[in-house]
């Protein structure tokens, strides 16, 4: 079967990551989380005491900094200068820091190419705030997934407390509220819904509903292709 390239975009906590894994494994494709390389930067500005809003320490900061995602028995390792921090980079204050190095022209650039790079073979799922109309703006299926801001601070609460963490619904609700804003209003590659994108707006499904619709959307336009 011909193999073909996935965009998945949508606002924080839309639950993109956990779809492209399952579709991933269902595929046997490769799932990159481009989110996690910009929680990576913004772990290191956080802790370099480095301000999110300090556009040229950050790019100083990026000029001596690898990142590097590894696939390890089929799951995304996040290497920041060679330390594993697939599970730091989830902590709430990472996200916003993300969410505010995510806006400044050079880090993008530079790490699209670094994205553009890992998707040229195809048969690649790529999730994050601008694939379908930045980074892969040729990908043959793009899915706009989202869902209302309160489910989204419901399951991202929900996530972080399993992983042992104390968070305030609310305190979450208002930081994806902030994110969103944050993702729309950028001024190089905003958070927007691709002309040829397919929205699915999953606040009253579950991931099994959506993983669903996902596959057959996918089959459709490999049988399309062929």
């Amino acid at each position: 079967m011909k193999k073909i390239n996935i965009a998945i975009d949508g606002p924080a906590g839309a639950g993109k990551s956990t779809i492209s894994k399952l579709l991933a494994s269902q595929l046997g494709y490769i799932h990159i989380d481009t989110g996690a390389m910009y929680r990576a930067v913004g772990l290191k500005a956080l802790k370099n005491n480095v301000s999110p809003h300090d556009s040229r320490k950050i790019v100083e900061i990026l000029n001596s900094t690898d990142i590097l995602i590894k696939l390890v028995d089929g799951r995304q390792l996040v290497f920041l200068d060679g330390e594993d921090v697939t599970e730091k980079i989830r902590q709430p204050e990472v996200s916003m820091y993300a969410s505010d190095v995510s806006k400044i022209r050079e880090v993008r650039e530079r790490l699209v190419k670094m994205q553009q790079e890992l998707a040229k073979q195809k048969g690649v799922i790529m999730d994050g705030r601008d694939i379908g109309t930045h980074v892969l703006p040729n990908a043959e299926l793009k899915i706009f997934l989202t869902a209302t801001a309160e489910e989204r601070a419901k399951r991202r609460f929900l996530e972080l407390k399993q992983k042992g963490y104390e968070v305030d619904y609310y305190q979450l609700l208002d930081e994806i509220k902030k994110r969103d804003q944050n993702d729309m209003t950028r001024e190089f590659a905003p958070l927007r819904v691709a002309d040829d994108a397919i929205v699915i707006d999953s606040t009253s499904l579950s991931i099994e509903e959506v993983l669903q619709k996902v596959l057959e959307l996918f089959h459709k336009v490999v049988k399309d292709e062929v």
